[in-house]
């Protein structure tokens, strides 16, 4: 991690140094006081609760310095202070100074969907190549990706970045932070369609990335997503599309599901041809493969100097992972979030798998506005054709996945439905059989990773 003294971080936010030694070292920091551990610098943000509130909590945990936006009273005249005009902007002065001087190259990547695995694919790949710094977990928010990018060390040459937003000009102020060299559009989907008119605008404000890029970099753009070619039209410099079409630069050509051995098809690009299997089990998984390959060959690598990284490439939990419990029973876990295209994927996926019976667990998709109710009942009704045996909606909105069901033919006794995640996590495990695949996907909010664990827990992980 970077080593900065408390007199230089000032020098880099335009702050203050108020109190404290101006040549204390700092290399960790936080914004949750009580996360914080000895030795951060504390930056008190205002969120949900005002961060200068929790000052001397920090302090009382170990903090050994804070960046305040106004007057706080510390009864400890060696604690480092220093004063900004608004802390967020302080912490991300830094964090984009701390880049520049590294001259680190950035990939950054953005998209409705696909964010954090093509970031975790790209990272894996491009290790073989770079000291890769990746932002942590789903850290891409406008302070995520800047608390990522006071991770840097002096090896690191590359980041890769995710860059998310749930509203215009969010996209846009990320890249002010971390320019990209690279910058990655995964795809284009209803996702917090609550905080827009339309999916053009949601793709207006994907693209900004690219506004953002630096001269000379290159666009790792989904050739099969419409949205994404027209948003990107104005786009003048280099460019790589991925996908399953003909004219992608990076294409899968003749894609084939192995059951849960996962994937295979032969990979084409860069003028070089190649077998390629991996342990996924829905085709968005190989379009996050494609983006992270289309990042690499743009800082130069070729498909043979990537060819012995493919075999790193896992599922994430809580993304695609399968666990295998008891009976023969098996969980696909991709409970961190859903939104209707990925959905669509995930059941499709689902489906082409071997199972004495396949259930789909469902939680609410969230931020999806007007339209919600049509988009969960839509959900229903695919997973009525594609002959589920049984499907078990969690949360308000997931009822309307029901009626659709039953709508497109599925029998009611085939549909169960639970008010939320605990009440299916102590009920669900007795009603499994012997030989089932579950697919378990919800958003974020419904937190179904409540029954991932009550299914693990009820039917013993092997």
């Amino acid at each position: 991690m970077v080593e900065l003294r408390l007199d230089d971080i000032a020098r880099r936010m335009g702050g203050i140094l108020l109190q404290g030694d101006p040549g204390r070292l700092f290399r960790t920091f936080s914004l949750d006081s009580r996360r914080t551990a000895s030795g951060d610098l504390f930056f008190a943000v205002a969120a949900v609760r005002d961060g200068h509130d929790f000052v001397n909590d920090a302090r009382l945990r170990g903090a050994g310095g804070a960046v305040v936006s106004r007057g706080v009273d510390v009864p400890d005249a060696s604690f480092g202070l220093v004063r900004v005009p608004d802390t967020v902007d302080g912490l991300q002065r830094l964090a984009s100074e701390t880049l520049r001087r590294q001259g680190v190259r950035v990939v950054g990547i953005t998209g409705s969907t696909g964010k954090t695995t093509t970031k975790e694919f790209a990272a894996e790949l491009l290790g073989g190549r770079f000291r890769v710094l990746k932002s942590a977990g789903n850290y891409n928010n406008h302070l995520g990706l800047a608390l990522s990018l006071l991770n840097l060390e002096a090896g690191h040459n590359l980041a890769v970045l995710e860059m998310a937003m749930s509203g215009a000009d969010e996209i846009r102020r990320l890249t002010r932070v971390a320019p990209p060299d690279i910058a990655v559009i995964t795809n284009v989907s209803p996702v917090h369609l609550a905080f827009f008119k339309n999916l053009e605008d949601i793709a207006s404000a994907k693209a900004e990335i690219l506004e953002g890029t630096k001269p000379g970099g290159t666009a790792v753009l989904n050739g099969d997503d419409p949205l994404v070619r027209k948003a990107a039209v104005a786009w003048k410099g280099g460019l790589i599309r991925f996908g399953l079409s003909e004219g992608c630069d990076v294409r899968a050509e003749g894609v084939r599901f192995r059951g849960l051995e996962g994937v295979e098809f032969i990979l084409s690009c860069g003028g070089a041809r190649m077998n390629v299997s991996l342990p996924f089990f829905a085709e968005a998984f190989v379009l996050n493969f494609l983006a992270a390959v289309g990042a690499a060959l743009a800082l130069g690598l070729s498909p043979e100097d990537l060819r012995p990284r493919f075999g790193l490439l896992r599922p994430l939990p809580q993304r695609g992972a399968l666990l295998r419990l008891r009976g023969g029973r098996a969980v696909i876990d991709d409970s961190y979030n859903s939104n209707p295209r990925a959905l669509e994927s995930a059941l499709r996926g689902a489906a082409l798998l071997p199972a004495a019976r396949r259930v789909a667990v469902l939680g609410d998709m969230l931020e999806l506005g007007p339209s919600e109710a049509e988009f969960h009942r839509a959900a229903g009704r695919l997973v009525a054709q594609l002959d589920f045996g049984l499907l078990v909606t969690i949360g308000p909105l997931a009822l309307h996945m029901a009626e659709g069901a039953v709508e497109a033919g599925l029998e009611p006794g085939r549909v169960l439905s639970f008010p939320d995640a605990g009440r299916a996590a102590a009920d669900l495990p007795p009603l499994l059989r012997r030989g089932d695949l579950v697919l378990v996907k919800g958003s974020r909010g419904v937190h179904l990773e409540i029954v991932v664990d009550g299914l693990r827990d009820g039917l013993k992980e092997m």
